[in-house]
């Protein structure tokens, strides 16, 4: 296998702020729907059973034990990270949601590929206080296994309400949990987030500074834990999926001393695993990678290397020091600590999945990503120059057609792009070929940049977003309405 180079591969990217240490992860597949103690602040995990994945979700504030540190948080059945869901393609899954937050919300399926409208993934619902509503869909035979997500996504309020703690892994599994490396793999799951909590343990509201830059907080926790530890034993391959849970930061993972074999992105697995010293996270991002121990007992530590995400004047100084004003985005950040075994040379796969290339589209769309100044909000984010209108549509398509959408940083901060409900394929940056194959639904567009991808609209019409996902962007207007047509 050939390593990439760091601009090759970056996929995914985080600011320094804060320690973490892998640990307190849930292991394995459950067999059944299962409930683990609220002491030991694991989510639950909830799978389907005879191809229904049934379960009640309500929303509130509830006492969450963040380490040694008592905080109140917005969460998911009383646990951040919230329940962990799994299902199978072909499953029906009913969600019987209870809002009892102060403010209205919603739910947003992150990355699946299924209607966007009715009590679907539908990000135009709004749940107010006290109601309940039934979400109800069934997953297509044909989707791909993956590391998918859910958070609310009520347009004003979404970086408030997942930077407040409502974030959870929603998993299908398939092909890829089948191949026999991959299979005998120890899994964990790990959600990385970020808060910013008061001496009482209160979350803090965001100056208009943070909300400009995007909110951090100082406190970083994986898996709602602060500093674990993940022990791996002799013979066994790490198999590890990560989501970048938090609404602004950028998570630069690297294994010092070791090494990442890569074999899913966001919309699951790639068609051959790549070896990579690197992976760079943004914002609602997803990756698998592979992790194996050497022939002696030894230690890798999980460092989260500096990343500059950009500003403007003043602000570009701030970015990366979180929203209690730490010093140190400047240096490596020890996130964790793999404890492992004296181990043979644990074989990793090669072949993953066919990434079929998608046929050469007539249209060809381009999406300006800036920012500017509105009446109505002050400072706003931009796409094409115009910040976000409920009652406006952006984006017209075609149900069954394959469109090139050419995305352009004219700002000065990177920005993520993401879709709802549909997968992309980037084709290239700056007019260089992408070298890596992979289906996405959320990609990094840096400040100068163009990135090309190529997206196929399937099996499901109606009227969606897509928009930055650094979530006060996307409060400030960066976001467009997309209308999928029969």
């Amino acid at each position: 296998m050939v390593k990439m180079n760091r601009r090759q591969f970056l996929a995914l990217s985080a600011a320094s702020a804060g320690t973490a240490i892998f640990a307190g992860c849930t292991k394995g597949r459950a067999n059944n729907t299962q409930a683990v103690s609220k002491s030991s602040n694991l989510p639950q995990v909830h799978q389907s059973q005879n191809g229904l994945l049934e379960l009640d979700l309500s929303a509130s504030e509830s006492s969450v034990n963040l380490g040694s540190k008592q905080a109140y948080l917005l969460t998911y059945n009383g646990q951040v990270p919230a329940p962990r869901l799994e299902a199978n393609p072909g499953d029906r899954v009913k969600i019987h949601f209870t809002n009892n937050l102060s403010k209205p919300t919603n739910l947003h399926y992150h990355g699946l590929h299924i209607p966007i409208t009715g009590n679907a993934d539908n990000v135009f619902l709004q749940i107010d206080p006290g109601e309940q509503l039934t979400y109800e869909f069934t997953i297509p035979e044909n989707h791909s296994a993956g590391t998918f997500w859910y958070h609310p996504h009520l347009h004003g309020l979404v970086a408030e309400q997942l930077f407040g703690g409502l974030a959870g892994l929603f998993i299908v599994r398939g092909e890829l949990d089948e191949i026999p490396e991959i299979k005998a793999a120890q899994e964990e799951f790990l959600v990385l987030q970020d808060f910013a909590l008061d001496n009482d343990g209160r979350l803090m509201g965001s100056s208009h500074m943070s909300l400009m830059s995007g909110r951090e907080g100082d406190l970083i926790t994986v898996n709602g834990k602060v500093n674990p530890s993940l022990n791996l034993p002799a013979n066994k391959l790490l198999r590890l999926r990560i989501l970048n849970a938090s609404p602004s930061r950028f998570y630069r993972l690297a294994l010092e001393e070791g090494t990442f074999y890569q074999i899913a992105t966001d919309g699951g697995a790639l068609s051959e695993t790549v070896e990579a010293d690197e992976l760079l996270l943004t914002p609602g991002q997803r990756a698998e990678v592979l992790v194996r121990g050497r022939p002696e007992s030894g230690r890798y530590r999980l460092l989260n290397l500096p990343y500059d995400r950009g500003g403007m004047g003043m602000m570009g100084g701030m970015m990366g020091r979180g929203m209690m004003g730490g010093s140190d985005r400047d240096n490596p950040m020890a996130l964790a600590t793999i404890n492992y075994e004296a181990a043979v040379d644990s074989p990793v796969p090669t072949k993953l999945a066919n990434i079929s290339a998608l046929p050469e589209p007539k249209t060809v769309r381009r999406f300006e990503l800036n920012h500017g100044m509105s009446p109505a909000v002050g400072m706003a984010f931009l796409i094409n120059g115009q910040p976000y209108k409920s009652d406006r549509l952006d984006t017209k398509v075609q149900l069954d057609t394959v469109e090139d959408w050419e995305l352009v940083n004219t700002g000065v901060m990177d920005h993520p792009f993401h879709v709802h409900g549909n997968a992309f394929q980037v084709i290239s940056r700056d007019g260089q070929p992408e070298p890596l194959a992979a289906w996405r639904d959320t990609v990094l567009v840096k400040r100068g940049e163009t990135v090309r991808i190529r997206m196929p609209f399937n099996d499901f019409a109606g009227k969606t977003v897509y928009h930055c996902h650094v979530l006060d962007h996307e409060d400030l207007g960066m976001m467009g309405n997309l209308a999928i047509e029969a």
